[in-house]
């Protein structure tokens, strides 16, 4: 069972700051948003990123000659592999730099950013990793790569497939390890102590490995599949989307998950559709399906309206690295800016 916070008797007795947001309309649907330098960059689902600044000013960029279906960030670059083969960078100024091309020209399914300036990306079963001057090193992974995070410290590369995920250090000969677990695995991520692997998975569940033992850590009990991940500040909780609450999965201990309940909070009635951990407090944002945003304390579950709802799907969602500035989309690139 989790433990549920009891929400708030209705939505009127909620603080409301819905009217300090500054309205962004992108005319454009979007898929996620990323904080690069003061200005947060909206990723369409096609072809461009609009760059929006505090003001609430757009500049549009092509990046892609096609869909756009992976991204990350490091604050610094945003990196996106797309349809058209090709994986590219694009910087606080706005340049657009290529980076790889697919030989084939094959999808870019999945890409990830290391803290050092190494990246990777996938495509169909091979994930390849650049770093520094390096040459490229490819691994073939026994399925299609379904996600890829690089772990916090050293050179070391997670890659989710169906079956289970691939722990690999690119520059090590022999040194790709298996952990086993039936079924897809679509995305991944490390814990900011580098202790614990997390996959998202096909069906409605997560599951967990703890890295010095691959111990198991079955995260069940969600009504639809999670597809958006956030590690809240220091790294002890990890909050998900998927239910008609957020729910926060317990990291703190040496044995993570294993044998407690996650906390529920922010209960709608609606599906949480994108979670973000504020940088620095212990606060999270939250997208519905219904098109709401709520900030929500992770000590005591207090909520604070930040958008009614109304419109399509929550779909993008992130702080910039200070923690003072909120941007959020929905599916049809309508959004707005939160200065706090």
């Amino acid at each position: 069972m989790m433990k549920e916070f009891t929400p708030a008797p209705d939505s009127a007795s909620i603080v409301s700051v819905t009217d300090r947001v500054k309205p962004v309309t992108l005319g454009m649907g979007v898929t996620s948003v990323h904080f690069l330098g003061p200005r947060a960059a909206f990723v369409g689902a096609e072809e461009n990123v609009a760059f929006v600044d505090a003001e609430g000013e757009i500049s549009t960029v092509a990046a892609h000659s096609g869909g756009i279906l992976s991204t990350a960030s490091d604050g610094k670059r945003l990196v996106m592999g797309g349809d058209d083969g090709k994986v590219v960078s694009l910087d606080a100024k706005g340049e657009v730099t290529l980076l790889a091309t697919d030989p084939k020209r094959r999808w870019i399914d999945a890409v990830a950013l290391h803290p050092d300036g190494a990246y990777a990306w996938s495509a169909g079963k091979i994930a390849t990793v650049k770093s520094g001057k390096n040459e490229e090193k490819s691994l073939e992974v026994p399925s299609t790569v379904g996600g890829l995070a690089f772990a916090p410290k050293g050179l070391r590369l997670a890659i989710a497939h169906y079956n289970g995920a691939t722990l690999w250090f690119p520059n090590m000969e022999g040194s790709a390890e298996f952990l086993p677990w039936a079924g897809s695995h679509l995305g991944v991520t490390f814990s900011p102590d580098n202790k614990f692997l997390v996959t998202t998975m096909h069906e409605s569940a997560l599951h967990g490995w703890r890295l010095a033992d691959n111990r198991h850590m079955r995260m069940t009990g969600y009504p639809g599949r999670v597809r958006s991940m956030s590690w809240s500040v220091g790294g002890k909780g990890l909050a998900t989307s998927g239910a008609d609450t957020v729910i926060i999965w317990p990291f703190a201990s040496k044995d993570g998950p294993m044998g407690k309940e996650p906390a529920m909070l922010a209960p709608l009635q609606a599906r949480v559709s994108v979670v973000a951990c504020h940088p620095k407090n212990d606060i999270f944002a939250a997208g519905y399906s219904d098109g709401t945003v709520l900030m929500v304390r992770l000590e005591d579950g207090a909520e604070i309206l930040v958008r009614r709802n109304g419109t399509p799907p929550v779909a993008a969602l992130a702080w910039n690295a200070k923690g003072t500035l909120l941007a959020f989309a929905d599916e049809n690139g309508d959004g707005g800016l939160l200065e706090l």
